[in-house]
């Protein structure tokens, strides 16, 4: 079982694809979360990868696709992944393709879960991310202490939820990664989930897109 979700940033993707691992015990590829590690550690890839993050730009095909290509020989993925974040473009599509033929293997569903713009806007805004544990919050349940309650680590909002970030992350959305709706519905993997709803019963919407294929 290979999944896509596609979605604006902020849209929920993460959220759902854990769940998806929980229920499935499928690997989760975030390249957010590839991208951020190789920046946490400082490596020349990280170094190239957070001019463009910062400014809610797209990092270049070449990097991200090494990446992903890399994750998904690794053994966890043998049973099924969820590609979250990935593939971007219409070109990322194309090589995702290529190199998941080589390997035997295919999409098989696409998840795109749809959220109002102004919505991510307030969502992605408001969210703050734990310095120690990674843990993310609402700013508008946080205490006046802004401290994580699972491991007393520092409060902060990350570079690319500051409000022209994200403004801009859409409009690069909508530019470049929009067109994948189409690219996929000519395959007739596209399968369309209303993200504006509570998490549970996204997920169950979701879940149903996944079994149903």
């Amino acid at each position: 079982m290979d999944i896509v979700l596609l979605g604006a940033p902020g849209a929920g993707k993460g959220t759902q694809a854990e769940r998806l691992v929980g229920t499935f015990g499928l690997a989760h590829v975030s390249t957010g979360d590839i991208l951020r590690a190789a920046v946490a550690d400082a490596t020349p890839l990280g170094s190239a990868a957070k001019e463009y993050m910062d400014k809610g730009e797209l990092v270049p095909d070449d990097v991200v696709i090494g990446l992903v290509r890399d994750r998904l020989s690794r053994p966890d993925a043998d049973r099924g992944f969820i590609l979250d974040g990935f593939p971007r473009t219409v070109a990322q599509a194309e090589a995702l393709d290529t190199a998941l033929a080589e390997m035997g293997r295919a999409i098989d569903a696409v998840v795109n879960i749809h959220v109002d713009p102004a919505i991510i806007v307030d969502r992605l805004t408001s969210r703050r991310t734990c310095r120690g544990c990674g843990r993310i919050f609402s700013v508008k349940s946080l205490g006046d202490d802004r401290v994580c309650e699972a491991c007393g680590g520092e409060i902060h909002q990350r570079d690319d939820d500051t409000e022209a970030t994200v403004r801009n992350r859409l409009d690069v959305y909508r530019r470049s990664t929009e067109p994948l709706i189409e690219y996929y519905r000519r395959k007739d993997l596209l399968r369309e989930v209303d993200g504006d709803r509570p998490v549970d019963a996204v997920f169950s919407d979701v879940r149903s897109v996944v079994e149903g294929r």
